[in-house]
């Protein structure tokens, strides 16, 4: 979809060449559109060697069986996301660990990266909230193997049992101020 008319100012946008790429600029103002995106986040949450899986209850993947997950909010840090999804989507209450596998996805319509997060399981018993998800529960790789679990959640699964490191941390300490940005690291 093409941008017509700037999002700061409101005047037309032009096409011109900026970094050797054809962008969409404004005629007024020094506004540029840089491109869609958007981030979406999901989490694996092991407790007692099963992993929490929810079914889709709605388009993309309806029917499938998949981690939790979902989009961050415009001025959401990352972490709330992925702990707000969890317990929207079936009422466990989870803690990031770290993250352990990214998706880039890019695309004509928009460029897609999926952040997933190892997470800590605190509490709850899985509850579909009967409208994202209609169904949800923690399963082993035995049961897994009778069930329709999407590709990609298969992927993060093998990812989150065979990583052999701990994946990127939350660096809580780092060196320079952060000014409200959340720093990951390995540590």
């Amino acid at each position: 979809m093409a941008i017509n008319f700037c999002t700061e100012c409101g005047q037309p946008m032009e096409i011109r060449t900026i970094d050797g790429v054809e962008r969409r600029a404004c005629t007024s103002c020094s506004a540029v559109h840089w491109g869609s995106y958007s981030i979406g986040v999901g989490a694996l949450v092991i407790k007692d060697d099963k992993v929490l899986l929810v079914r889709r209850a709605q388009e993309p993947g309806k029917g499938n069986w998949t981690n939790p997950g979902g989009y961050i909010e415009q001025l959401e840090p990352i972490e709330e996301t992925v702990i707000r999804e969890v317990l929207e989507e079936c009422g466990v209450q989870t803690s990031v660990k770290g993250i352990i596998a990214l998706r880039d996805q890019p695309r004509a319509s928009v460029h897609n990266l999926y952040v997933a997060f190892e997470m800590d399981y605190i509490s709850g018993e899985p509850i579909p909230d009967g409208v994202e998800v209609d169904g949800a529960g923690f399963y082993s790789m035995e049961e897994m193997q009778t069930m329709k679990v999407a590709s990609f959640t298969q992927w993060l699964i093998d990812a989150a049992l065979r990583g052999n490191g701990a994946g990127l941390q939350h660096d809580r300490e780092p060196i320079v101020p952060t000014n409200g940005n959340g720093f990951f690291r390995v540590l």
